[in-house]
C-alpha cells in the first residue's frame, strides 16, 4: 500500500516545467499507488470548470487516467483554485476533499488541510478568504464572463504578492494555537498540510500527547511530499 500526498503544484501554463514533472510523477510514482491526496493550489488560478485554458484540460486529462488506472485521486480546494467544482471532478475522476478531513490510515486517524485557515494572524487574508469561500460568492462569480474572471485572478496573484512582501513572515505562517484547537477538536495527533510552502516536520506536546504537523513543499522548490506505505509515513523531495 502507498499514499502520496501533494500540494502547492500552482500548476499554470506559463511553467511547463512544473506541469512536465507533474506529468512524470502521475505516469510514475502515482500510478499504482492506492491513492493520491493533492491538498490544495494544484492550480495557479482556477477560474471556474469552464475555463477552455488547454494547459488545464490537459492536467485533467492526466489526473483521468491515473485514476483510471486504479488510483483514487482526492482533491481539496486551496486559495488559488476555490472554484474547483464537481465538473472538474467528473472529468478528471476525482473525488473533492471537505477542508480540513479526517482520514484512516493503517489505523493511523490523520487531518488534512490546506492550511490557509490556520494562519489567523493574517487578519485581512482570513477576511478575503471567508468571502471567496462563500456558496453564493462562487456562484456569482461563475457567471461572470471567463475574461473578466481571469483579470480577477490576474489582479488577486498581484495583489497577494503585494500582500506577502509587506507582511512580518510570522504573519503568513499558521499560528501554534489554531493548530493545537484543530487537533483537539478532532482528537488526533498528526496533521498535514501545505499552503504556507515552508516544508518541514514540527513535533510537538500538547492536550498531553505528542503531535506531529508535516508540511508539504511547493512544486516551485523542491516539491516536497508525504510517501505513505506499509512501513510508515515519510516527508521528501518528489522522487522525479
Amino acid at each position: 500500500m502507498t499514499v502520496w500526498f501533494a500540494s502547492d503544484l500552482h500548476l499554470d501554463p506559463t511553467t511547463p516545467d512544473i506541469s512536465a514533472r507533474f506529468q512524470r510523477f502521475l505516469s510514475g510514482p502515482a500510478r499504482g499507488a492506492r491513492a493520491l491526496f493533492l491538498l490544495g493550489d494544484l492550480f495557479e488560478a482556477w477560474i471556474g470548470d469552464d475555463d477552455p485554458e488547454p494547459a488545464h484540460r490537459k492536467v485533467t486529462d492526466s489526473i483521468a487516467a491515473v485514476a483510471a488506472a486504479g488510483t483514487k485521486v482526492f482533491v481539496m480546494r486551496g486559495n488559488r483554485d476555490f472554484m474547483i467544482g464537481e465538473r472538474f471532478c467528473a472529468g478528471s475522476g476525482a473525488t473533492l476533499l471537505d477542508d480540513p478531513s479526517i482520514l484512516t490510515l493503517v489505523g493511523e486517524r490523520v487531518l488534512l488541510t490546506h492550511g490557509d485557515g490556520l494562519c489567523v494572524d493574517d487578519r485581512p487574508y482570513q477576511r478575503l478568504r471567508a468571502l471567496v469561500r462563500d456558496p453564493v460568492i462562487r456562484a456569482d462569480l461563475a457567471q461572470l464572463p471567463i475574461d473578466a474572471r481571469r483579470r480577477l485572478a490576474t489582479q488577486a496573484r498581484a495583489d497577494s504578492r503585494e500582500h506577502h512582501a509587506n507582511t512580518e513572515s510570522y504573519i503568513s505562517d499558521v499560528n501554534q494555537a489554531a493548530v493545537e484547537t484543530l487537533l483537539d477538536d478532532a482528537g488526533v495527533s498528526l496533521m498535514i498540510h501545505g499552503h504556507t510552502h515552508r516544508p518541514a516536520v514540527h513535533r510537538f506536546r500538547s492536550g498531553g500527547e505528542d503531535r506531529t504537523r508535516v508540511v508539504l513543499g511547493a512544486w516551485h522548490d523542491a516539491a516536497d511530499v508525504v510517501r505513505w506505505d506499509d512501513s510508515g509515513w515519510q516527508l521528501l523531495p518528489c522522487p522525479v
